[in-house]
């Protein structure tokens, strides 16, 4: 469920309505076979009485085919202030961490937190920007 700068039990923020903002309960949960469901997760703060809605998720869906849709994932940005990185999958063995750090920081502190269980090498390292390949098995 999403929520913008409102929470469940505001008063409505239109002007001359003094309902409520709620969560509506949603129609056709599959949270019973691989929670969270979608529905569940797109649901907006709703006024009782008046219908309004609060601003729909930062997300947006995509057409796969008719009568379905996929949402599509935006990943958080990277903050450039420490050590943060993304783990992909690589092979069965090994994992790729892709991320940044703060320019000046050595080579060696970075692998110290992205080193995998048996090593590892950098792909490239420079400019802030890493991406190293951890070996996990």
């Amino acid at each position: 469920m999403y929520a913008g700068f409102h929470e469940e039990g505001d008063r409505c923020p239109q002007p001359k309505c003094d309902g409520k903002l709620a969560f509506p309960k949603p129609e056709n949960c599959s949270c019973h076979i691989n929670p969270p469901c979608l529905v569940c997760t797109s649901t907006v703060l709703t006024c009782q009485k008046c219908g309004w809605e609060d601003d729909p998720p930062p997300h947006r869906d995509i057409a796969v085919a008719p009568g379905l849709s996929m949402r599509e994932y935006k990943p958080r940005p990277l903050d450039s202030t420490k050590i943060d990185y993304r783990t992909k999958m690589h092979t069965h063995f090994s994992m790729i961490q892709e991320g940044v750090y703060p320019e000046g920081m050595p080579r060696s502190e970075v692998e110290a937190v992205v080193k995998g269980t048996f090593g590892g090498r950098f792909e490239y390292f420079g400019g802030g920007k890493f991406k190293y390949i951890a070996y996990t098995d």
